[in-house]
């Protein structure tokens, strides 16, 4: 039972890993130690007893010197059985001493029974030296029992019945065999249409990146999928249309990257420094919603909405300001071409 410790929480490690490894790959690889100076983390669950359906709080604690930096895990980790009832992360606070203490705490919850344990959760630092290193944490267990009575009460064995002799059926054979044909058949006809729909690609849309990304959010809020209470797909839907408009504005594969990927290349796409503090909420509370099972209020769904129309809007205003700008100086200054032009995004 012990085991499925590491089926509930490898995920976690793993994607948590390779955030590391993409963090690092422009600097040198972080080393995992056991210890280090300055810095102690700790982690705790307010009950190490639970039953079925109870919640439990999860608290990571982390101390560090002021000359340290600590690198957070990602918030958009899967929790595998265990879901995510509410959520809050790096609550930052200055101590007495100038040391800094950093604390998240996750309320969980689920509906296996069993042994299991939280695995030692990576943290990464960057020291004063420049260097990376990763530190564990301690390992915290849980046990979770059923709201079953107790089945110990023996019972009557019966004697053995007579060995049954199978006769043999062909039956199954013409069952699977008509089955492998109707998929194979289905399979050959995907791949028909698919090679006769490549002759003619489908046109290019050459509207403004904006008009589309109006349109798309108008067809999401017509879908009601809020009110029908399906969050994942409002949340990916909606991430997409801002992701696609983004990409399509300034010139980046945003679509494809991952939300550490996208805040990593955040000054190599271009956007405004002002906009990444709202961007980390937004994309950290839709990335729980999306791979960690988490449920959102209606009105935080609303309110995110209004941020991707609004953040929409202004990207427009400030991409046609400076068409605008460049198409004064080309003509104050004729025969002479700007030095910038304004991304592939605005068409």
């Amino acid at each position: 039972m012990i085991l499925k410790l590491s089926q509930i929480f490898s995920a976690v490690v793993l994607v948590f890993g390779l955030s590391l490894l993409q963090t690092a790959s422009a600097k040198e690889r972080p080393d995992t130690v056991a210890s280090i100076s300055g810095i102690q983390i700790e982690t705790s669950v307010d009950k190490a007893q639970m039953y079925i359906g109870d919640l439990v709080n999860y608290t990571i604690t982390i101390t560090y010197d002021s000359s340290i930096e600590l690198l957070p895990p990602p918030l958009g980790a899967n929790l595998g059985a265990f879901d995510v009832k509410d959520y809050q992360t790096d609550i930052s606070t200055k101590l007495p001493d100038g040391r800094l203490k950093s604390e998240s705490h996750f309320v969980l919850s689920t509906f296996t029974t069993g042994d299991y344990i939280i695995p030692p959760v990576p943290m990464a630092f960057e020291l004063p030296d420049g260097s990376r290193k990763v530190m564990l944490s301690e390992s915290v267990p849980i046990k979770v029992n059923s709201l079953l009575l107790s089945t110990d009460d023996s019972v009557d064995i019966h004697p053995l019945k007579a060995q049954y002799e199978f006769q043999r059926d062909y039956k199954k054979y013409y069952i699977w065999g008509s089955i492998l044909f109707l998929v194979l058949a289905g399979l050959g006809h995907y791949i028909w249409r698919k090679m006769r729909g490549q002759k003619g690609a489908a046109p290019l849309d050459l509207r403004p990146a904006w008009e589309i990304a109006f349109e798309k959010l108008a067809k999401l809020d017509q879908k009601g999928l809020v009110h029908e209470g399906h969050f994942k797909q409002y949340y990916i839907e909606l991430t997409e249309i801002l992701r696609s408009y983004l990409g399509r504005m300034y010139a980046a594969n945003v679509t494809d990257m991952t939300t550490d990927e996208f805040f990593d290349n955040y000054k190599s796409i271009g956007l405004p420094e002002d906009v990444k503090p709202g961007l980390k909420v937004f994309f950290n509370h839709a990335d729980l919603v999306k791979f960690a099972k988490f449920v959102p209020d209606k009105d935080r769904c609303q309110t995110d909405f209004r941020y991707v129309h609004d953040l929409i809007e202004r990207v427009r205003k400030e991409f046609q300001q400076k068409a605008e700008l460049e198409a004064r100086f080309q003509r104050s200054s004729p025969g002479v071409g700007t030095s910038r032009t304004v991304k592939e995004g605005s068409r």
